[in-house]
Order: structure tokens, then C-alpha cells, then sequence
């Protein structure tokens, strides 16, 4: 079922039910991060590994506080400028945060999603939610309800709808260790908003296991139809014989039908295209295509998160 009742929604959470939730970043699979039950429910309907660890939500940084042991003078200084927003911070957690949440690790992901039906169901909970993309593990993000409908409608109860996704891309997954501000994964806030607060930061590869922050696996955002990644210009002649759908970033090419093309963003807009990037990668999905040809975009700002994706959408494990 579809809707925006969050008190509706709100009742399911406390039942120890899962639900599908609205962010600015993409939507969530949420449960009761405090209900280990809840929890498993989660991996089990998303066939997500054990070892691929969960982020919390709460409605605000005080809250925040309630579930990890301290908040470093970078982290805060992070949270002060861009939470509520697409940052999730890296940190020590609280005993009350359960193993499973994290997959072991004595640290813990914690977001303030700025969505307002997201932050209007948080403060209405006495617990906070975990909630990974509400999608079958390793496939396309959802952005929108319909998105969560048609890959888990039958395996929940209720998806909270709050239109489009603003952001269209994962959070920003930030750590400390020994201190030093690490990006563990790209997303919507970009590396280089991050430096211009803090200074330099490292950036963490993705990991082919145990990975240390949600959304690190290698092979990751994949859709069905095979994703080939290179110079679209020489890409197109080399797959002439087959059925191609081409994912760009602004350009379009006349030698290929219309439909079976999408430009991110004809203007060159990167928050354009990381909004249309996982709705694109749907919709070409859909398509009686062999191959979805597409391209890295210049490697700066969004563009950096957006090619993390497209990297792992197309890896070959």
C-alpha cells in the first residue's frame, strides 16, 4: 500500500513491522534499529549479506548523541553545516546499537535525513530507524514509491510516499579514524564541499568484503540488461549489431532511437543528472535491449559520486 499517513506508518515501525520511507537521497527499507527482529527482517527482504552493515536515522543531532559514544570536533563541525542532509557520520557507537545492525563493527552510520515526511515520522518514533535503499540487494536504487513498489510491494506492508527524490544519490558516508576525516563512500554531498569546511580528506576505495561503511561493495547499483562503460562515440559502432541503450551525460547520439537513449542532463547540470541517474538506469533497464552502453562523467563535484555508481554498476565480479 501507498500513502503519506505517517501515523499509519508510524504504527507499523512500532509493531515491529518494515516499511519503505522517503529521503532527499533515495528511499529506505525501514525498521526499528533497536529490534534485532526488525532488523533481520530487513537483510532478509532485501537478500542483503550480514556483512554489509545498516545506517541509522534520527530526527535531529541531539538524538544523534543518544547513540554513539562522542561526535569528533570535525564530525560535529561536518553535521553543523550539512545535517539534516545527504552526510552520514562514522562513529563510535553505543552499546544499545545492536552487532547486526552493524555487522560487527564497533562503529555505527548515523544520518539525519532532511525529507520532511522523513523527519515528521522520526520525531513522531521513540527509537531510531535503520534503513538501507529499499531495494532487492545489488540493483538500482529506488527515487521514487512506484520504484519501491515494483521491486518489494508484495513483501511490505506500506510505502510512505513522498514524491521524487531530491537528491536521487546515496549519502555521503563519512569517518574519523586515528582522527582523520575519511570519505567511505561518494554520494550527495561532494568531496570537495567537504575539503572547503574541513581541509583535505582521504578517500576510501570500495571493498569486495567486510566492508567498513554501508555501500562499499565492488559490485553495486546493477541493473539486469549488462551495463558496458567507455567512449560512447567509439562504443556505439564497436555494439552496432546489437540492441543498445545509451546512458549519457548530455549528449545524444542520432544513430540510435530515441526512446532507447537518456541524456542525465542536457545542460551539463550535475545535480540534474545525479537526480536523474538511478531513474535513467531504471528505465533502460525496462528496455528489450542486449547492452546499456554509457560514459564517466568529468571527474568533479556530483559527477565524482555518479561515476562511483557507474563504475560499480558495470563491474563484472
Amino acid at each position: 500500500m501507498i500513502g503519506q499517513n505517517i501515523a499509519q506508518a508510524a504504527a507499523l515501525l512500532q509493531r515491529g513491522e518494515v516499511i519503505a520511507i522517503p529521503t532527499e537521497t533515495v528511499y529506505g527499507l525501514a525498521g526499528n534499529a533497536l529490534d534485532e527482529q526488525a532488523v533481520a527482517r530487513i537483510f532478509a527482504i532485501k537478500q542483503r549479506p550480514s556483512f554489509d552493515p545498516l545506517i541509522v536515522h534520527v530526527p535531529d543531532l541531539r538524538q544523534l548523541e543518544n547513540w554513539v559514544k562522542a561526535i569528533p570536533p570535525l564530525a560535529r563541525k561536518l553535521a553543523e553545516q550539512f545535517m539534516p542532509g545527504a552526510l552520514t557520520l562514522l562513529l563510535e557507537k553505543r552499546d544499545q546499537i545492536s552487532d547486526l545492525v552493524t555487522a560487527g563493527s564497533p562503529l555505527v552510520a548515523m544520518r539525519i535525513p532532511a525529507h520532511p515526511l522523513a523527519q515528521q515520522l522520526l520525531q513522531s518514533l521513540p527509537f531510531p530507524l535503520a534503513a538501507p535503499s529499499a531495494n532487492p540487494f545489488g540493483y538500482i536504487s529506488p527515487t521514487r514509491a512506484e520504484h519501491v513498489a515494483h521491486q518489494l510491494g508484495d513483501q511490505i506492508p506500506y510505502i510512505l510516499d513522498g514524491g521524487p527524490c531530491s537528491i536521487g544519490l546515496e549519502s555521503t558516508i563519512v569517518g574519523f579514524p586515528e582522527g582523520r576525516a575519511t570519505v567511505y563512500r561518494k554520494g550527495g554531498i561532494s568531496v570537495e564541499a567537504i575539503e572547503a569546511l574541513i581541509g583535505p580528506v582521504q578517500v576510501k576505495a570500495h571493498s569486495s568484503s567486510n566492508p567498513q561503511a554501508p555501500g562499499m561493495l565492488k559490485s553495486h547499483y546493477a541493473p539486469r540488461v549488462p551495463m558496458v562503460l567507455g567512449n560512447l562515440s567509439e562504443l556505439i559502432p564497436v555494439y552496432s549489431g546489437k540492441a543498445v541503450g545509451v546512458l549519457s551525460f548530455r549528449e545524444r547520439f542520432p544513430e540510435i532511437p530515441s526512446e532507447r537513449q537518456f541524456a542525465l542532463s542536457s545542460s551539463g547540470d550535475y545535480t540534474e543528472a545525479a537526480r536523474n541517474l538511478f531513474s535513467a538506469m531504471r528505465y533502460l533497464d525496462r528496455l528489450p535491449i542486449d547492452f546499456i552502453l554509457t560514459e564517466l562523467l568529468p571527474e568533479e563535484h556530483l559527477g565524482r559520486a555518479i561515476n562511483d555508481r557507474l563504475r560499480r554498476a558495470a563491474a563484472v565480479e
